[in-house]
C-alpha cells in the first residue's frame, strides 16, 4: 500500500515523530493509522445545573457570571475560578496552574457563553458551605444565536480514546492522526488490498471511508461501517496467509500408513476389554483416513480429562507400526512419560514383547527415553529406536536431542502441546529425512492460541465429548474465605474417605523448601501481584501430618526430586501403599489412579484455567465419583473468584478454553508470543467475530485456489508481506 511506509517524521516533523516512536513504537504512517482508538466517549446529554450529582460524568450549558484566580495557601500553585449558571442553579470551573498561563483565562470573560463536561466533585471551603465544581473541564464557547444547536452536537461528538503511555497523552496522538487523515490524498492509499467483488459482496466500505470513520467518526453507524471493514482487513490477510501455508503443507511428500488387516492393531483391538466409545471409533476413523495420505497429518484430539485420548492415540501408533514406520509419543514430564510406558506396555502385553518369551509373533518393542535414565538402559532404548525394533517410543524432551535417530519415524504424537514450543516440536519433525512424520497433538483444554488456530481453520480438529462406560462425574465446588467451616471441612472429608479405603490428592503452588522457580510452577494471574506468596507443600506438610491429617499415610511428589523416587512414590501411590500424594503440578497431566477420589487445590486461583482442569481430571478415573475443592482466599466479585465459579460450573474443556480466551486473548496467530501479548490482530477477536473470520477463510481459500502467487493482487501481496516478518514466515514454517 504506497505511501504508508512513509516515515512520520516526514509528516508531522521529527518532534513528534520521535514522541510517537519512543511511546508507542509507531514508526511510519501505516502505523500510526492502525493504531485505534481502544474505546469511544461522549459528552453525554445537557444536564441543568440543580440536577448535578456527586460523581457524575456531565456535559452542561451554561453563563459565565464570575472569574477570579486566587494563589494557593498550602502548596504553591494558583487555581482560576469561574463561576458559570444556566438559570437554575450555579457551578465552579476550576483550573489548577501557573497563574497568566490559562487559555480559559482569555476565552472565558462574564457573558460568555460555552459548554462544559467533566466529572462533578463536591469540595467544601475553610469557610462556607460546600460547593459543586468541575475541575479542568472540557470547554467549547458557543455564540447565542446558534447555541442549542452547538450544545447538541458538542455533547454527542464521538471522542476517541487511544492507547497512550507514560509521557505522550491521548491529545497528542489525536491530533497527530488528524494530520494524517487531512493528508491522505496527498500520501496516497494506493489501491485497495481487498478485491473489488470481495467487498460488494459484504458492503464494505473503501479504505479512505474506513480510516476517517475508525478515526472521527460522526455517527455511530459510520464508525460501525468503519469497523467492519478494518476486521475484514484483518481477518481476511491473515486466511490469505494460513491458506497459502495449507496449500504449501498439502503439497508436502508423507509416507501414507494405511490400516494393515490381521495387523498389531487389529491384534489390539481384541484383547481389549471393553468397548470403545462411538467417539473414540469415529475419531479413529478420521485418524486412520488421514495416516493413508501421501501428505502430513496436521490434527488436533481435544477431549476431556478421562476421554480415552491414549487409547485413541495408540491405535494411531499402531496403524503406523503396521505400515513399517515409527512411532513417538512426546510427553512433557518424566512422570507422564514413565505412566504412558507403563499403560502401553501394560495395554499391549504380548504384543510389546518382540524377541522375548512369551512375545507374540508380530509383536513390536516400546521403548523409554527420559532425560535421568542410566547409561545401561539408555544404550538399549538407543538402539531399539535406531534399528527400528522400538515400534513405540515414549519420551520427554530427551527424544529431541541430536543424538536420537530413528529407523523410519512415521507419527508424532505430542501429549498436552500447550508444554511443548513449536521449536522443540518442529525439532523431531526434522528427525524424518525425505518428508514429513505425521503429527497428532492431544489436549483436554486448548490454550488460547490453539482455540484461535482452530477457528482460523489452521487445525483440523477432532473432538472426543463422550466418556467411556464406567467413568463418574467429578462434582467441584470453591471453598471461599467467607466460609470457614467449608475450609475445616476439607480435613473431615479426607479422613472419611482415607476410612473407606480410598486416596486423595492434595495441591499446592510450589514447593515451598526453596528459593527459584521449581519446573511445575502454575500460571499466576497477573492481576493477583503483591499478595502473600502462594502455599508450598514443605509449609503444609507439618500440619497434616500433625493437625489435620493425623495418622493418614502421607506421600510428598514435586519436581525437584530424583525420578526414582518420583517414580517410587507414584508406585506407592497407585498401589494403594499412600492415603494422601501432597504434590505440585507435576500430577497435572497422565497420572492414572482409579481410586483417587478428591482433589484439594490449595490456593486454586493461583493457577490458570487449563491446570485446573487438568487436576481436577486426577480424580473420578474409575467408578467411584470424583469430587474437586478449590480452596482460595480470593474475594467474591473479584477476577479470580469468577474464574474458579466458572471451573466449578463446567466439565467441558472447550467452553473453559473460551473463557481462558476471554482473559488472556490469543496471543500472536502468526508468531511466537504467547496468549496476552503481543498480536498482529487490533480489532478482530475470536469470540465475537468467528463469523468474519469463517467467511472469511473460505474467500481466502477460493483465491489462493485460482491465484497461489497472488500475481493478480499485488495490493494484497503487498499487506502480506508486511505481515508476515521475517519472523512470522518462520514461525508459519515450522508450526
Amino acid at each position: 500500500m504506497a505511501k504508508l511506509d512513509e516515515p512520520l517524521r516526514k509528516v508531522l516533523g521529527d518532534r513528534t515523530a520521535k514522541v510517537l516512536d519512543k511511546g508507542l513504537g509507531l514508526r511510519t504512517v501505516g502505523d500510526l493509522l492502525h493504531h485505534y482508538p481502544r474505546r469511544y466517549a461522549t459528552r453525554g446529554e445537557l444536564t441543568p445545573l440543580n440536577d448535578l450529582q456527586d460523581g457524575e460524568h456531565v456535559t452542561v450549558m451554561a453563563e459565565v457570571v464570575k472569574v477570579q484566580g486566587r494563589t494557593l495557601s498550602r502548596s504553591p500553585g494558583y487555581v482560576l475560578e469561574i463561576t458559570v449558571t444556566d438559570g437554575t442553579g450555579e457551578l465552579k470551573l476550576s483550573f489548577f496552574g501557573r497563574k497568566g498561563s490559562y487559555r480559559p483565562e482569555r476565552e472565558l470573560s462574564p457573558g460568555t457563553r460555552g459548554l462544559f463536561a467533566g466529572k462533578i466533585s463536591t469540595y467544601r471551603p475553610r469557610s462556607g458551605r460546600a460547593q459543586r465544581q468541575l475541575a479542568h473541564p472540557q470547554y467549547k464557547v458557543v455564540a447565542a444565536r446558534d447555541a442549542e444547536e452547538a450544545a447538541q452536537e458538542w455533547a454527542d461528538e464521538i471522542i476517541p480514546i487511544y492507547p497512550s503511555t507514560k509521557g505522550l497523552d491521548i491529545e497528542t496522538i489525536g491530533k497527530s492522526v488528524g494530520i494524517l487523515l487531512d493528508n491522505l490524498d496527498d500520501l496516497g492509499l494506493g489501491d485497495d488490498p481487498l478485491p473489488e467483488p470481495l467487498r460488494r459482496r459484504y458492503g464494505l466500505v473503501g479504505l479512505r471511508e474506513a480510516y476517517e470513520g475508525i478515526h472521527r467518526p460522526r455517527g455511530w453507524e459510520e464508525l460501525g461501517r468503519a469497523r467492519k471493514r478494518l476486521k475484514w482487513d484483518e481477518a481476511f490477510v491473515l486466511q490469505v496467509a494460513l491458506a497459502r501455508r495449507r496449500r504449501a503443507a498439502g503439497a508436502l511428500p508423507a509416507t501414507p500408513r494405511p490400516a494393515v488387516a490381521g495387523g498389531l492393531l487389529d491384534a489390539f483391538d481384541a484383547r481389549l476389554p471393553f468397548e470403545l466409545t462411538k467417539g473414540q471409533r469415529q475419531v479413529g476413523d478420521e485418524i486412520a483416513a488421514d495416516l493413508a495420505r501421501e501428505h502430513p497429518m496436521h490434527r488436533l484430539l481435544q477431549g476431556d480429562v478421562g476421554a480415552g485420548k491414549t487409547i485413541v492415540a495408540l491405535r494411531a501408533m499402531l496403524q503406523v507400526v503396521d505400515g513399517g514406520g515409527q512411532a513417538a509419543l512426546l510427553a512433557p514430564t518424566e512422570v507422564l512419560a514413565q505412566q504412558h510406558y507403563r499403560s502401553i506396555t501394560g495395554m499391549l502385553g504380548e504384543l510389546a514383547q518382540a524377541g522375548q518369551i512369551g512375545g507374540a509373533d508380530h509383536a513390536t518393542r516400546v521403548a523409554l527415553l527420559t532425560g535421568s535414565q542410566g547409561a545401561k538402559p539408555r544404550k538399549e532404548a538407543l538402539l531399539d529406536v535406531a534399528s527400528g525394533a522400538a515400534g513405540i517410543v515414549v519420551g520427554t524432551h530427551a527424544l529431541l536431542q541430536g543424538h536420537v535417530r530413528f529407523a523410519d519415524l512415521g507419527l508424532v504424537v505430542v501429549d498436552e502441546q500447550h508444554r511443548f514450543g513449536v521449536e522443540q516440536r518442529d525439532a523431531l519433525r526434522e528427525k524424518v529425512s525425505g518428508g514429513r512424520p505425521h503429527v497428532l497433538v492431544m489436549t483436554a483444554t486448548p490454550i488460547p492460541r490453539t482455540v484461535a488456530m482452530t477457528v482460523f481453520g489452521d487445525l483440523e480438529t477432532s473432538v472426543l465429548g463422550q466418556l467411556p462406560e464406567g467413568r463418574s462425574e467429578i462434582r467441584t465446588h470453591v471453598v471461599p474465605p467467607e466460609k470457614p467451616a467449608y475450609f475445616a471441612r476439607i480435613w473431615e472429608r479426607i479422613k472419611e474417605e482415607a476410612r473407606q479405603g480410598r486416596q486423595i490428592y492434595i495441591v499446592c503452588p510450589r514447593i515451598g523448601e526453596q528459593e527459584g522457580a521449581e519446573e511445575d510452577a502454575p500460571v499466576v494471574a497477573e492481576d493477583e501481584a503483591g499478595r502473600r506468596s502462594p502455599l508450598g507443600i514443605m509449609e503444609l506438610l507439618p500440619r497434616l501430618e500433625n493437625e489435620l491429617l493425623t495418622g493418614l499415610r502421607i506421600g510428598v511428589l514435586h519436581g525437584k526430586l530424583h525420578p526414582d523416587d518420583k517414580d517410587a512414590v507414584m508406585r506407592r501411590f497407585a498401589a494403594g501403599e499412600l492415603d494422601v500424594l501432597l504434590a505440585t503440578t507435576v500430577v497435572e497431566v497422565g497420572v492414572d489412579v482409579p481410586n483417587a477420589t478428591v482433589m484439594v487445590i490449595m490456593d486454586a486461583d493461583r493457577f490458570g484455567v487449563s491446570q485446573l482442569h487438568q487436576l481436577r481430571g486426577r480424580v473420578g478415573r474409575g467408578t467411584l465419583p470424583g469430587l474437586c475443592l478449590l480452596v482460595t482466599d480470593a474475594e467474591p466479585g473479584s477476577g479470580s473468584r469468577a474464574r474458579l465459579d466458572a471451573v466449578a460450573s463446567t466439565t467441558d474443556g472447550f467452553r473453559l478454553s473460551r473463557l481462558d480466551l476471554e482473559q488472556r486473548r490469543e496471543g500472536d496467530v502468526l508468531g511466537a508470543a504467547q496468549a496476552g501479548r503481543s498480536s498482529s490482530l487490533r480489532l478482530l477477536t475470536l469470540l465475537r467475530d468467528e463469523d468474519v473470520i469463517r467467511a472469511a477463510r473460505e474467500e481466502a481459500t477460493r483465491l489462493v485456489d485460482r491465484d497461489p502467487d497472488l500475481a493478480g493482487h499485488p495490493a494484497l501481496a503487498d499487506e502480506l508481506a508486511v505481515l508476515l516478518d521475517e519472523d512470522r514466515a518462520g514461525y508459519l514454517e515450522k508450526a
